[in-house]
């Protein structure tokens, strides 16, 4: 059989970092991203610990174990609250802009 995604909608933020590593740029960061911050589901990865370079990543706790967030990968937060890293090429494959 195949199967449809059902249409939600989710919350989405785009991450990136600067080349020094010193600033994590976040585009209008939303109230639950600054709280997964405070909580510590999401966390800072300095780029040389990950593969040498100066570029920061982020490591979200989700059910699956930790997960890596690369700059410009997408933080979701899902329709029950968890939050996960999507690629972009698949962020814009699966998912279109809303209007509030």
């Amino acid at each position: 059989m195949k199967y449809r995604k059902k249409p939600v909608v989710i919350e989405a933020v785009q991450f990136s970092a600067t080349e020094s590593g010193d600033t994590l740029v976040f585009d209008k960061a939303p109230k639950w991203l600054q709280d997964a911050f405070q909580e510590e589901t999401i966390t800072r990865v300095l780029g040389d610990s990950v593969n040498g370079g100066d570029w920061d990543f982020l490591s979200i706790k989700t059910l699956e174990g930790n997960m890596l967030v690369s700059p410009d990968d997408f933080i979701i937060r899902g329709v029950e609250g968890e939050l996960y890293p999507c690629k972009p090429d698949i962020f814009r494959k699966t998912y279109e802009a809303v209007e509030d």
